[in-house]
C-alpha cells in the first residue's frame, strides 16, 4: 500500500463534491430517491454543478451513513435532523471549550510569570545564631 493511499484526506478533499447521485446512493446503501427526500427535508445539501446536477462529497457520504444509522435505530427524519443538529452543536461547544481552556492556561501561566517578576529576593538572615557565631561567641 502506498503512502498516498494510506494518508488521511484533507478537509478540502473530504468536502470536494465528486459523486453523482447514483454513485452517492450506492455508496450510502440507499436509493437515489431517498437522497432527494433527505435533501428536501434539509438533512443533506449536496453541491450543484452549473447545470443543476447534484454532486456529493465524502463528507456527504459520511453524513448519509450517519442518517442511515439513526433511521435503522428507529428515528424518523425529524428526529434524525434534531440529532444531527445536536451533534453539530456538541462539536462546536467542545471546540469552544478547548479554546477557552487553552486561553485560561495561557492566562494562568502569564499570571505566574508576573508573580515571579514581582518577587524581591531577600538576603537570608538566620533568626537563631549558629553555635559559635553571634555576640555570645565573641566574648
Amino acid at each position: 500500500m502506498s503512502d498516498q493511499s494510506r494518508r488521511k484526506p484533507s478537509a478540502s478533499e473530504r468536502s470536494r463534491a465528486l459523486y453523482v447521485i447514483s454513485v452517492a446512493a450506492e455508496l450510502a446503501g440507499v436509493h437515489a430517491q431517498t437522497l432527494r427526500i433527505y435533501e428536501r427535508k434539509g438533512l443533506v445539501a449536496p453541491a450543484r454543478t452549473p447545470g443543476g446536477s447534484r454532486r456529493y462529497s465524502d463528507r456527504d457520504i459520511a453524513l448519509l451513513n450517519r442518517i442511515s444509522e439513526l433511521t435503522s435505530e428507529g428515528l424518523n427524519l425529524a428526529g434524525v435532523k434534531r440529532v444531527l443538529e445536536l451533534e453539530e452543536r456538541v462539536v462546536a461547544l467542545e471546540r469552544e471549550l478547548a479554546e477557552t481552556r487553552s486561553e485560561a492556561a495561557a492566562l494562568v501561566a502569564e499570571t505566574r510569570r508576573q508573580y515571579r517578576r514581582d518577587l524581591v529576593p531577600v538576603p537570608r538572615t538566620d533568626l537563631v545564631p549558629r553555635p559559635g557565631t553571634g555576640p555570645a561567641a565573641s566574648t
